[in-house]
């Protein structure tokens, strides 16, 4: 077997890895999805779930990809494996990263087409077609955008190929230098809304909504939901960790830069709750509205309300760098595979990718427009999958992440050596414990009990 030489590339400074890695985690995941499935789960008693399952098992499963990935020095797949081997084990363990890097690659296969609506609707918003609309016309709007395969693989392109301009250039050129000014920018406009948000919306109806529990109002489903949704939003389980992980020096370290990331990320998914929740009830519309709350119940708040224009635009232009730098770096771990294995250049490897990315997106794009070859009726817990959307968005999100989890929690508290784990992390022995308890029983316990609840083998 050919042995890929080790990724020589590095981040340039701690910071830039922050940066890169809370850009990659701060995406459509906590500004388009993390409110719509906060408001299709009953609010608070989703919110608190979501944020136990990122302290309990996104930070400790977290710092696992990178332990992996820094000490792997290759793309997911690959680092795996070498991990397994020096830690003498069956290199059948490089599963682990394989299924990370291909559920990246299917979640972006359809984050690209959603990245597509919010630059789409960009043009829209500043055109002022927002601008005293009603509910329905603004829905129109919408339905006419997404039934067109045309204007959707237009605008999915377009995002294409700014991932191409960036990725190709690699990694300090391409994605450093790009999250360094997006990430921050992002990040201004989202707390200016959110300041206008409070200032004309319900802000008491908001915060109300996102932390009074109503358990009652929770399903199992709603809790994989949630566990799905941590993975998510921190990129866990999706390639995206394990590979940035392969960037990072030496003497950087992995439990400070972890808890920056996750705590970044954390707030800016709440961030996103009050720039979204105070317009929604202050303009009496609803919260349960799913994928299009972003897309058709915003715009309609937006159409009424002073600087509505301006305030409109800004949103889905923060929502267009939120999923950009995600997506950059979801992408980034298929670029470095195609170049250890067939040994291509940056610029091949990153069109290659694209190019298949697309094929997949079409998927996607067909599926909301409504083209019988995508339309299913399959039955899975708790509700009925009507496209191969719906099935890759829950496979994703319910099954491929979590599983994902479970396999790098195996992996790194039970295959890979504890000599090795020790060494990367190069921590206080008490931290180092509760760590290694925590990926080794905690973390794969509850994912478990979750998976056995939600096929009905377990009833609590």
């Amino acid at each position: 077997m050919k042995v890929q030489k080790a990724i020589a590339s590095r981040w340039s400074s701690r910071m830039a890895f922050i940066l890169a890695s809370t850009a990659a985690a701060v995406g459509l995941g906590n500004i388009w999805k993390f409110p719509y499935i906060t408001g299709e789960n009953g609010g608070g008693a989703f919110v608190l779930v979501y944020l136990l399952c990122i302290a309990i098992i996104g930070v400790p499963i977290m710092m696992a990809e990178i332990v992996i990935g820094r000490r792997g020095r290759h793309s997911p797949g690959i680092a795996a494996r070498e991990v397994a081997k020096e830690s003498g084990r069956s290199s059948v363990w490089q599963i682990t990263g394989w299924v990370g890097m291909a559920t990246g690659f299917l979640v972006l296969s359809f984050y690209a087409v959603i990245a597509g609506w919010a630059t789409a609707y960009v043009f829209e918003s500043a055109s002022g077609h927002f601008a005293g609309q009603s509910v329905a016309s603004i829905g129109a709007l919408f339905g006419d955008l997404v039934s067109s395969p045309e204007r959707l693989s237009f605008w999915h392109a377009v995002v294409l190929m700014a991932v191409i301009l960036v990725v190709g250039r690699g990694l300090k050129d391409g994605l450093e230098r790009a999250v360094r000014w997006m990430l921050p920018a992002m990040v201004v406009l989202l707390l200016l809304i959110a300041i206008y948000a409070a200032m004309i919306g319900d802000f008491g109806a908001a915060v109300s909504f996102m932390f009074a529990p109503n358990f009652s109002d929770l399903t199992i489903n709603g809790v994989l939901l949630a566990l799905g949704h941590a993975f998510f939003s921190l990129g866990l389980a999706s390639g995206v960790v394990i590979m940035y992980g392969a960037y990072l020096p030496r003497e950087t370290s992995i439990v400070q830069t972890t808890l920056w990331v996750a705590l970044a990320d954390t707030l800016v998914a709440l961030l996103a709750g009050f720039a979204i929740f105070p317009i929604v009830f202050g303009s009496h519309l609803t919260p349960e509205a799913g994928p299009g709350l972003i897309f058709q119940t915003l715009p309609v708040a937006f159409s009424t309300m002073p600087g509505g224009v301006f305030i409109g635009t800004a949103f889905f232009v923060m929502l267009v760098i939120a999923a950009f730098t995600s997506a950059i770096a979801m992408i980034e771990s298929a670029v470095a595979f195609l170049q250890e294995k067939f040994e291509w250049g940056r610029w091949r490897a990153t069109i290659i990718a694209v190019l298949i990315l697309w094929l997949l997106g079409q998927v996607t794009i067909y599926s909301f427009t409504g083209a019988s070859w995508t339309q299913i009726n399959l039955a899975v817990p708790g509700k009925t999958l009507a496209s191969w959307f719906d099935v890759i968005d829950y496979a994703t999100g319910s099954i491929l992440l979590p599983l994902g989890g479970l396999l790098l929690a195996i992996f790194s508290g039970w295959v890979m050596a504890r000599s090795a784990s020790q060494d990367e992390l190069d921590t206080r022995p008490g931290v180092y414990r509760l760590w290694l308890t925590m990926v080794r029983w905690v973390a794969p316990l509850i994912i478990v009990i979750i998976f056995l609840q939600l096929i009905g083998v377990l009833q609590f």
